[in-house]
């Protein structure tokens, strides 16, 4: 399903980065290494990159990472790209090729939703490979946004909820943890009144 929408010629999602994603850039450690979860044609990985981070886009669709690698080189920047599956990504362990396994300064989920028992163990993962002082930023869509017909997944097992978030990344800082509605507008699918989760959970230093 996610090749066949991004096989377009067009980028599903635009190509500017996650408004939210840019707001919670600036607690990221300069220069640090950045992992995007779900990271699908890359905009918010190129972004990052342009902004001096080293970055991975890690996403089970080889289309989409194609699209990612053509738009760092537009932007004149570049990611590694990871096509995984998040039930068969490597969190730890050796090195795969020029890439290493964590510790990451920053894991960015941005509308990255999954079943749940693969969410909760994403999340916890996610939480266990931070760096000391790393930061999971994340923007899902909730329950309530089913039925707005504005975007985000139609079936509500696959929505989040900060009470779920909170188990999920227990043992960090929650510096932002709010459920909201607001305008999401980007590309042809995210177009609208949104309800939403945000969080910034930090690791302990």
């Amino acid at each position: 399903m996610w090749d066949e929408r991004y096989s377009g010629e067009a980028f599903a999602y635009g190509t500017a980065p996650n408004d939210f994603l840019v707001a919670a850039e600036p607690g990221i450690r300069r220069g640090g290494r950045v992992l995007c979860l779900g990271e699908g044609e890359g905009r918010n990985a190129v972004w990052l990159a342009t902004q001096g981070f080293d970055v991975v886009a890690l996403d089970q669709s080889r289309v989409g990472l194609a699209k990612a690698e053509r738009l760092a080189a537009l932007r004149g920047v570049s990611i590694m790209t990871l096509p995984f599956d998040l039930a068969d990504y490597p969190w730890t362990g050796a090195p795969c090729g020029a890439w290493e396994a964590g510790p990451w300064d920053a894991i960015v989920s941005i509308w990255c939703h999954l079943p749940a028992q693969l969410r909760a163990r994403t999340h916890r993962l996610a939480a266990e490979t931070l760096q000391p002082g790393g930061v999971f930023i994340l923007e899902a869509y909730t329950l309530a946004q089913i039925g707005h017909a504005t975007g985000g997944p139609r079936d509500p097992a696959l929505c989040m909820t900060l009470a779920a978030l909170r188990d999920d990344l227990a043992g960090l800082d929650f510096e932002v943890a709010e459920e909201r509605t607001r305008d999401v507008q980007e590309g042809s699918l995210h177009h609208g009144l949104s309800a939403v989760v945000q969080v910034v959970a930090r690791k302990p230093a």
